[in-house]
């Protein structure tokens, strides 16, 4: 039998936790599994491109699990009253290709975006950074906000958006959050000014330059989460070339971030590289450093193996016959003429790799 959890059953576990604490234990299983970086089998995702969105296939795996994560990107969607971004997920055994969890992944794809923004930020971002700029307010913007605000101490949080309605929505969201003060900016030069970490994670597929040089101050992170297919992009390429920049998986990463508008030998650094020591991250206070953030398959990897070992632990989820009964491997036809015979669950889940989240 498979673990499934649905959208309801997520929506109870994280709510039982509590954003603040989910994402930080969520930042703390990623960056255990960013230490490991050289165990994983990677590659770029897979991508269908239209002309209004993409479609998206994310694998990942290492020694004892498998991972792979279904997402789309359709911004015209919000006109169409529906998500612009839906996905969904799963673990597998490697030793027996035995699907364990089943899991949604649109809520939760949205809380490791921000886990993974602010467990980089820590790094790379000057530590007595306080406000930030949040450019683009819609669907990712709260639990960007709230991450940056429980993980780094960010005290101010300065929204923009070209839709007023996305900043009214995100405002009273975070109303539930009094320590954190939210100021409206008039523009995205007025959101930016003084801040000291600059957060974009805008929608629109398109070459864009929502930050340009003249925005730029010493000591800045940016934390650039929109651009993340190509021909999407939200960085003047001349404030990448000035700062130090940061990636997940390079060979991805300059496919889709923004450093697809540069040459492909301009220097980045994978940031798995600064947590083991062996590249620099921020090394001067005036330095200005940029994560090109575009998703990787790993950060999914986490997120559905802590959302498992939760799913485990406080008995939510349930089990669904995802794979026929075994009674003859061989004989797959006869399995036709037993509809009630249960599925096979005599593979259990992989403990040991389940407990490397806990």
């Amino acid at each position: 039998m498979t673990c499934f959890l649905d959208v309801p059953a997520t929506y109870r576990l994280v709510a039982d936790i509590g954003v603040p604490r989910f994402l930080r234990e969520l930042a703390d299983t990623i960056r255990a599994d960013y230490l490991r970086w050289q165990e994983f089998d990677k590659s770029p995702r897979v991508a269908c491109h239209s002309n209004v969105g993409v479609i998206e296939l994310m694998p990942v795996a290492d020694s004892s699990l498998f991972a792979f994560k279904y997402v789309n990107g359709h911004p015209v969607n919000a006109e169409r009253g529906i998500h612009t971004v839906m996905a969904f997920g799963a673990l597998a055994d490697v030793d027996t290709g035995y699907p364990t969890f089943l899991s949604e992944l649109t809520l939760t794809t949205a809380l490791r975006t921000a886990a993974t923004s602010a467990m980089v930020a820590k790094v790379l971002a000057r530590p007595d950074s306080r406000t930030m700029a949040l450019i683009g307010n819609g669907a990712q913007s709260e639990f960007q906000a709230i991450a940056f605000h429980t993980i780094l101490g960010i005290e101010e949080i300065r929204v923009f958006d070209v839709d007023p309605r996305a900043t009214d929505k995100l405002i009273s969201n975070l109303a539930g959050y009094p320590q954190l003060r939210v100021v409206r900016a008039s523009s995205t030069a007025d959101a930016v000014r003084g801040a000291d970490i600059v957060t974009t994670v805008t929608a629109d597929k398109a070459y864009a330059t929502i930050i340009t040089p003249d925005m730029i101050d010493p000591g800045m992170h940016l934390n650039a989460v929109g651009g993340d297919c190509p021909g999407k992009t939200e960085l003047h390429a001349d404030v990448l070339r000035a700062a130090t920049v940061f990636v997940e998986f390079e060979p991805q990463t300059r496919i889709e971030g923004d450093i697809q508008q540069l040459p492909g030998d301009f220097p980045v650094i994978e940031f798995w590289r600064v947590l083991r020591g062996e590249a620099a991250g921020r090394e001067r206070p005036d330095q200005v450093t940029v994560f090109d953030s575009v998703g990787f398959a790993l950060e999914d990897y986490s997120a559905l193996r802590h959302l498992h070992s939760l799913a485990q632990s406080r008995k939510v989820g349930t089990q669904v016959a995802l794979i026929p009964p075994s009674v003859d491997p061989k004989n797959l036809f006869d399995t036709l003429a037993r509809p009630n015979v249960p599925a096979d669950d005599s593979i259990a889940p992989n403990n040991e790799a389940m407990a490397l989240s806990q």
